[in-house]
């Protein structure tokens, strides 16, 4: 019950990093490029630079992560708490430790500018 409960307040601090409009990160009025070193430092090592996968971890510019399956709050969750495989043969994604809410934003701005770029949406 405790966990359900710590899981909700996280839910919830979590939620104001949505935007107005699309509520994707990337609406945020934020340059991507300040996401680019935290993603490259602390997620590039399994997802790969630029979010290309690697042997490790799935790539984030692939079509299965466009917002309207995989939502920004997706990504917070995944990002702070951990998530089961679904899509890949990877394993569990565990959560990543020491980011700040601002920061998690920033990683996923940065993530949904990469993918507009590659045409993903």
């Amino acid at each position: 019950m405790k966990l359900l409960l710590a899981r909700a307040v996280v839910f919830a601090a979590l939620s104001v990093l949505m935007t107005v409009g699309t509520g994707y990160a990337a609406d945020a009025p934020v340059a991507p490029s300040l996401g680019e070193g935290l993603f490259e430092s602390r997620c590039a090592r399994c997802h790969g630079p630029k979010g290309t996968g690697t042997d490790t971890g799935p790539p984030l510019v692939h079509r299965i992560y466009h917002p309207n399956h995989h939502s920004d709050y997706s990504f917070m969750r995944a990002i702070s708490i951990g998530v089961r495989a679904h899509h890949w043969r990877f394993g569990d994604m565990e959560k990543v430790s020491e980011l700040t809410e601002q920061e998690v934003g920033l990683i996923i701005k940065y993530i949904r500018s990469i993918q507009q770029d590659a045409g993903i949406f």
